[in-house]
């Protein structure tokens, strides 16, 4: 049963979740910064997830791409209706706003669509790890305290293991709450760590071997 951070990440039972790394999220035209939204955390997380995502093709750890990708059919008023101070609508599928931010998929990377916080709602997501026979999931992303938060609690309940990196994950929402939820992730879903530490973690063990076997 993995304990440590090592058994945890091991190249043969992990995968790293990148989640709405998307423009209107990160970018400064991007709708969360047309409103006034402080984006500075998101530019900060921009060479750790660089150096994740390095070090996770170097040892052969799937990269799992997810975007929020929001189209009429799936606007329902409950859901639309849920924040009165939202205003033009983020990640419209296809348009500029929904194309990833600093970071790209390779070719041979899937790319999860989502319409809700979590991205296992409605999604393949679960059917791709169960075919990658992944047990734990690397949370990296924004924000921190809304879509990353709800794939990684979603995720403990259906027994993956969760591995929710405090310096890949961001939130416009400020300081606290970005504590807030690494500290409820501590206590209640999985494990906080660092890019660095994971990467670190794959460079001690040969990729494809399960630790401790």
């Amino acid at each position: 049963m993995p304990v440590s951070l090592a058994q945890l990440v091991d190249p043969a039972r992990a995968a790293v979740l990148l989640v709405d790394i998307q423009n209107d999220y990160c970018h400064a035209d991007g709708v969360i910064a047309r409103r006034g939204g402080d984006i500075a955390a998101c530019a900060a997380i921009l060479a750790p997830l660089q150096r994740l995502i390095a070090g996770a093709r170097a040892a052969g750890v799937p990269l799992i791409w997810i975007r929020n990708w929001h189209e009429p059919w799936t606007d329902s008023a409950a859901w639309t209706a849920r924040r009165t101070d939202a205003g033009p609508g983020a990640a419209r599928a296809g348009t500029w706003g929904a194309e990833f931010w600093g970071v790209q998929p390779a070719a041979d990377e899937p790319i999860v669509n989502k319409q809700r916080y979590s991205a296992f709602c409605g999604t393949r997501l679960d059917a791709i790890l169960h075919t990658l026979k992944r047990e734990t999931l690397i949370m990296a992303g924004v924000a921190t305290n809304v879509c990353v938060e709800s794939t990684a609690r979603d995720g403990c309940f259906r027994d993956y293991y969760v591995v929710f990196l405090s310096d890949c994950t961001a939130t416009n929402d400020g300081p606290a709450a970005q504590e807030a939820t690494l500290e409820n992730i501590r206590r209640h879903f999985g494990m906080v760590a660092t890019a660095d530490e994971v990467v670190a973690a794959w460079q001690r063990q040969p990729a494809g071997v399960a630790a401790g076997t």
